[in-house]
């Protein structure tokens, strides 16, 4: 049986809520993507979203961009797919003609949203830009005058501005004021250039508590105070292990209570991502790449029989910090009372813990070839992405409920 894979990357509004997700699909023996023919590579992408992974367990209640190979486009197949889970992309490389324009015209009027992927504007493709919902200009290619002249370019058509290939938050912020209306890339992910050596004052608070859950030698009294202290922890912890995600059979009325039953390891991990969730002002998608990072690299660190997988866990949660504290990796660590294994892991991708990392990441931006440093079969990586995703849904839907 061949091996399969799947990624998938957020598509954000302009308040960097999560919209859609566009899906990501290579297969090949050397775990790469390596595309031989992009008709059986698009059509195997749709047949393995739907049928071996299922749509609802990758996306949600959230929309499926999927790439259409131009043959693909003007077969008709399409029309089979759910319109209103789905959004179709057509690719730079389809030769705008009258089959193209009344095939994508067909799929308009069945109720697909649109999309032109890659776009550069050329007065071949005005046809499709009249009937397009979505127009995503990949950015990385472009200068900053470059950006504006193709939004000059798209003034007066109704499709929404898509920026694709974001990698800074400055692109970000450039594209924004521009008027694009979506965004798609890394650049959640990456932190702001803060000038000076000094965390911002306002993500102070939250280093300092993430250093005092993260002390190994805190006892359980020390942490049953330090958690008490802080009323909105101790209130969203105690509503966080009453849900139904952990499914128990009585309440927990008490921090203390909280500590007997389910242990200091457990306690402590959901206290950190309560903490780290603290930064309201980024955007939700961030806590959730965080969470799965952490479920997946657990899951690995298990399946490579680590002796303690919650550290993987750990390494997986803090990858996103520098993006969470505005403030470099190595800055951040510093505060930070952890394991020099752990610091190695997360500035260095050293170590096992920073190799499952770096596969983690991997995975996360469909980069297959890089899986292989990993001594475990493509599907037990597969497995444990899909794991990863559905315990964060799971989590999401019992937790998130208090906002």
């Amino acid at each position: 049986m061949a091996d399969i894979y799947i990624g998938r990357q957020p598509i954000y509004d302009r308040a960097l809520a999560v919209v859609a997700y566009e899906l990501l699909y290579r297969d090949s023996e050397d775990n790469r993507a390596n595309i031989t023919d992009i008709d059986v590579a698009s059509a195997d992408m749709i047949f393995t979203a739907l049928v071996e992974f299922g749509l609802d367990r990758l996306v949600g209640e959230h929309r499926a961009y999927m790439n259409l190979s131009p043959n693909l486009l003007v077969s008709g197949k399409p029309l089979a797919l759910p319109p209103e889970k789905v959004a179709l992309e057509v690719l730079e490389t389809t030769k705008v003609d009258d089959q193209v324009i009344a095939a994508v015209q067909e799929l308009a009027a069945h109720g697909f949203t649109i999309a032109l992927d890659d776009f550069f504007y050329s007065d071949d493709w005005k046809p499709l830009v009249d009937r397009a919902h979505v127009i995503k200009v990949d950015v990385l290619t472009l200068s900053d005058d470059q950006v504006r002249a193709e939004v000059e370019a798209l003034k007066g058509y109704r499709g929404k501005l898509l920026a694709e290939k974001v990698e800074t938050q400055d692109r970000f912020d450039l594209c924004k004021g521009l008027g694009f209306d979506l965004f798609q890339g890394y650049f959640f992910c990456s932190p702001r250039v803060i000038r000076g050596n000094r965390l911002p004052t306002n993500r102070l608070p939250i280093i300092r508590l993430l250093a005092a859950l993260n002390k190994s030698e805190a006892t359980m009294e020390e942490l049953e105070g330090l958690i008490s202290q802080d009323v909105a922890l101790s209130y969203r912890l105690l509503k966080y292990i009453n849900s139904a995600f952990f499914g128990l059979s009585h309440d927990i009325e008490s921090i203390r209570h909280a500590l007997v039953l389910l242990g200091v390891r457990s306690v402590r991990r959901w206290a950190t991502l309560i903490s780290m969730a603290a930064a309201t002002d980024k955007p939700h998608e961030l806590m959730v790449t965080a969470m799965v990072r952490a479920k997946m690299c657990e899951l690995l660190g298990g399946a490579l029989g680590a002796a303690a997988p919650d550290t993987y866990f750990t390494v997986g949660l803090f990858s996103v910090l520098d993006a969470l504290m505005d403030a470099p990796m190595e800055k951040t660590l510093e505060a930070l009372p952890l394991s020099a294994e752990v610091e190695a892991a997360l500035l260095e991708r050293q170590g096992p813990m920073g190799e499952v990392l770096d596969c983690v990441v991997a995975y996360e931006r469909a980069d297959w070839g890089r899986l292989a440093a990993l001594d475990l079969p493509p599907a037990a990586i597969r497995r444990s992405y899909l794991d990863a995703i559905t315990w964060v849904d799971e989590a999401e839907a019992a937790l998130g409920a208090d906002g």
